[in-house]
């Protein structure tokens, strides 16, 4: 498993934000755009237990929901993915 899985889309402004965040400070993420399968944004919405996304899964089992990039720099911090 990826240390870092991210569920988002193209339109979301809060999803274009962590992943440019992710993407700057070079974490390696397996990307699931949630537009381009039903099965995706029901794995997204089990896991943050909401429609909200973007979803950040960490291999811990911890999860991230619309994050700030404060919260997703500490959190990426914590696990030394950054």
């Amino acid at each position: 498993m990826a240390d870092v899985t991210y569920y988002g889309a193209d339109w979301c402004t809060d999803c274009r934000r962590s992943k440019a965040f992710m993407t700057k400070n070079n974490v390696a993420f397996v990307e699931n755009n949630v537009e381009e399968s039903a099965e995706l944004a029901a794995q997204a919405e089990q896991i943050a237990g909401r429609k909200n996304i973007p979803v950040i899964v960490f291999a811990d089992g911890a999860h991230l929901v619309e994050p700030s990039d404060a919260a997703l720099q500490t959190a990426l911090a914590e696990r030394g993915l950054i």
